[in-house]
Formats: C-alpha cells, structure tokens, sequence
C-alpha cells in the first residue's frame, strides 16, 4: 500500500528525526537518492549538460548536493539560482567544490541576447536533465513569472525533468494546479508519498513517482492523509467463498434501474454485479425482459425494490430516468446502498442523511459538480476537496470518479485513491458496470469504503484488459472483470 501524508504531518516528522540525527544528515540522505534517480534517468552521467533550477528552500538545498554528486562523476552541471541570496550555502559551496557553476537568471546578454534568451534559458534549452528544485512542498498557486518562465524554457527543451520532492506550481496537500508548473518525468520524494503525487490533475504533472526513504518511516503517525491500494491489499479485501457457502451466504445484491429510454443501464450495472462475486442478482425495474434474456440467472421481481425479496445491498439509479419514487423506496431499506446516475439527481439529501446503514455514491466530475453546486471545473481540480465536502454534506461514502478514483469517508479519516483507470473507460455504460461491481461486494460484506475503493481497482484493471490499447465497450469491461479479480489475486 502507498501512503501519502499532508505537508504539516511530513514536517513535525522531519523536525523529530532531525533531532536524533547529526545536522544535515536528513539532506544528505534525501540528496543522494536523488542523485542515484538522476543517474538512472540519464543512464550516462559524465559528459552529460545537467541544469538544476534552485530555489531558496530545502528542495534547492537537496538540488545543489544532488548536483554535486554528479558533478563528481563527471556531469557538467550548471546551477540557476532563483533567489542568490537565499541560496542554501552549504549545498552551494558543495557544487562549487565539485566543479559545478552558478548561471545567471537575469537579462539576456551575449550571443543569445537577439533571440531574447537570456543565460538561465540558453542552458536549459541544451541541458540533458534539468531538475526542478524551485519550490517546496509548501508552495501554494502557481509558479511567479520569473519562475514561469524557466518552466516554460523547460518545456520547449525536450531535457529530462527530475522533481525535487514535487513539481514546483503544485499543491503537495491537494493535488490542485493554479497557474503555470513544472511537468517532471520522474519524481523523487522523499519518506512518504505527498497527497498531490497521487490526485490528479497534479499526479499528470509528477510523471513517474520514486519514492526515497530517509527514515521517516518510524516517526509518522499510522494513519495517512492519503492510501492507494496495491494488488495485495485489494485481494485481501475480495470475498472468497467457503465450504458450507451458499448464494445467500454469498452475498444477494438488488439491482433498480433501467428504464424504458435506457434499458442497457440495467443489463451493463447487472453483468458487473454477477462478475463482482454476488451469489444471486435480484433486479428490480421496466428492463427485466432485457436483464433475463442477456442474464437468464437473475431473479426478476416487478413488484418493487420493498417486496423483491432479501437482499444484503441494493444498486439505485443506472438509467432510472425520472423514477424517484423508486430511488426513495430503496433508501428506506435498512441494507447498503449505492446510488449512482439518475439517482445522484433525485435523492433527497435529507433522506441520504437520515439513513442508518451504510451509503455509497458514485458520481463522475459532473454529478458532483451538480450536487455541490459548482462547475464541473471546479471538482475536477480539485477533486479531494470535492469528495470530501460531498461525503460530508451527505452523510454517505463518496466514490468520485475520474482519472483518479477517489473514495472518502463522511465522517473524515484516510482517504482511498485509485489509479488503476484507463482512458479508455470514458465509454458508455462503464459507471453502470462499475456501480454494479461496487454493489456486489457490498452484498458480500465489504464496507463501502472497502466496497468502493476494491471496485474500483478492478474495474480500472477490467478496463485495462479489455482495452488493451484499443477501443473497448462497457459489455467488454464487465467481461474483464473475471481476468481482473484472478490478476489481482495471483
């Protein structure tokens, strides 16, 4: 499992151990493995152009003692000191020793003075690596222009961006981009992943993440801000079935959804459901014709989700359409619930609220934005804020969909975040398939933390397989799902 922990967490951590270590150990620790990641990002060190880009914080610090190191295996490196008189002097005078040199970041001058180049710039754009050191996992917004308009050098240089810790212009705690950044290839954080590192849209800017150790391990608190779950933890989570297990045992999970406009919602949230582990399908809705035929399997009721029969969870909302009386009637049963779609739109939040079993909704950046009444922009970057603030205005857990699936809790805690997603996903009824699967392990017993955040591993996987760098339908994803579960459990 990756963890990740706030900004002011990370510090009280790093100001403890700082005590029990000789000054300036903790640099030299977080130095070298960032020199070690240079190295293999740029395979061959000596002779190669390296830039770092220093700001006035630790981050530069941790840049000019990197930069050393590879000076003294032969890199020519050049330093750009953003703030010079709060440069870190004890990793100046290193890279100094070791044969770096400091370039100005002022006016243009010489030969590169007709383009409007100024010195900074004419290095960046010939550097083999640059590596961002600018701004600390403190900064909040966007990059000053000064600092913009090295960012923007890198980006027309074609180097390789290794990032001090984070990308300079990204919010470590929020994973938000307000303003001009640094996109990096690689990452190099040190003792704990960071919140932003893994939420988009600032995850895009991290590019692949390397995680140091420098011994914080012993001295931050067991629970993190933030936890992404890995095949191993995601298996000990999914249901396997006993000796003496029967479908009821299994898991029995309702399904209300359909409608005469959109009966694939039923089928697709259906096929998630009985490839999610569910021991029977109970469905319950104007599709049943559609449902059975595709699913000769499920237990078709037009009675009503209330007189359908035992269920331990229920799905609401897959092209329900205008059909709130069902959504109500389903909130009132005294299982879990999972409200997607339609039925985002037409529970009542007051009812959501007064519920005393458990609540999962699943909606997308726009549903989100509509229950918050917001744009659609401002959930998107901003997505931990979102699924918390929704997780608490409901009452309920809150599995936000997107190119980061973020799953929060209502009364606050860790949250789950999973990246196992593919673009190709952003098809039609890949949410119905999911809110069945979701629903399935909910049915089996899985909290809807648990529920949510296993769900949506697998669908990310199922998506993965049935794409397969191809175009893929949700029928296809719900397919996958099988490959998906034994991956994660083999």
């Amino acid at each position: 499992m990756r963890t990740a922990y706030s900004v002011e967490t990370v510090r009280t951590a790093e100001r403890e151990l700082m005590a029990r270590l000789p000054e300036g150990a903790l640099m030299q620790r977080a130095a070298a493995g960032l020199a070690a990641a240079c190295a293999d990002l740029i395979v061959r060190v000596y002779a190669s152009r390296v830039v770092l880009l220093v700001g006035s914080g630790d981050n530069g610090g941790d840049a000019l003692y990197a930069g050393a190191r590879l000076a003294r295996r032969g890199a020519a490196v050049a330093a750009v000191l953003l703030a010079p008189e709060r440069a870190h002097a004890g990793g100046l005078a290193a890279l100094l020793r070791a044969g770096g040199r400091v370039v100005e970041a002022g006016a243009a001058a010489g030969p590169a003075a007709s383009a409007g180049i100024n010195p900074a710039e004419e290095a960046i754009l010939r550097a083999d690596l640059v590596v961002d050191g600018i701004v600390g996992i403190g900064g909040k917004g966007g990059l000053r222009p000064d600092a913009a308009q090295l960012a923007a050098a890198v980006a027309e240089s074609g180097a390789a961006v290794v990032a001090v810790d984070l990308p300079s212009g990204v919010d470590a705690d929020t994973g938000e981009v307000r303003g001009a950044a640094v996109r990096a290839d690689l990452t190099v954080t040190f003792g704990t992943h960071k919140p932003g590192l893994l939420i988009d849209p600032a995850r895009e800017y991290a590019g692949s993440v390397r995680l140091v150790d420098i011994g914080l391990g012993d001295v931050l608190p067991a629970e993190p801000e933030l936890e992404a779950l890995q095949h191993v933890d995601v298996a000990r989570l999914l249901p396997v079935p006993g000796a003496e297990s029967d479908k009821y045992r299994r898991g029995v999970v309702g399904i209300a959804a359909g409608s005469a406009r959109y009966p694939g919602a039923a089928v697709l949230a259906v096929s998630g459901a009985l490839r999610g582990g569910a021991g029977a399908v109970r469905y319950v809705g104007p599709a049943g014709d559609a449902v059975v035929s595709r699913f000769p399997e499920t237990l078709v009721s037009d009675q009503g989700p209330a007189k359908a029969g035992r269920v331990q969870a229920w799905v609401v909302g897959p092209g329900a359409g205008d059909d709130a009386s069902t959504v109500a009637e389903v909130l009132e049963a005294d299982v879990p619930v999972l409200i997607d779609a339609d039925g985002l739109r037409l529970a009542d939040r007051d009812a959501v609220r007064a519920r005393s079993a458990p609540t999962l909704m699943t909606p997308h950046a726009g549903e989100a934005a509509a229950l918050l009444g917001v744009a659609r922009e401002e959930v998107e970057g901003a997505r931990l804020a979102s699924a918390r603030e929704l997780a608490s205005r409901y009452g309920a857990t809150v599995l936000l969909k997107g190119s980061t699936t973020l799953v929060a809790d209502s009364g606050g805690g860790v949250v789950r975040v999973n990246a196992t997603g593919t673009p190709w996903l952003a098809t039609a009824g890949s949410g119905d398939v999911l809110s069945g699967l979701a629903g399935s392990l909910l049915a089996s017993g899985l909290s809807a933390l648990d529920a949510g955040s296993a769900a949506a591993y697998l669908h990310g996987l199922a998506g993965r397989f049935a794409a397969d760098g191809a175009p893929a339908g949700a029928h296809d994803v719900a397919e996958a799902i099988p490959g998906a579960w034994r991956d994660v459990r083999d």
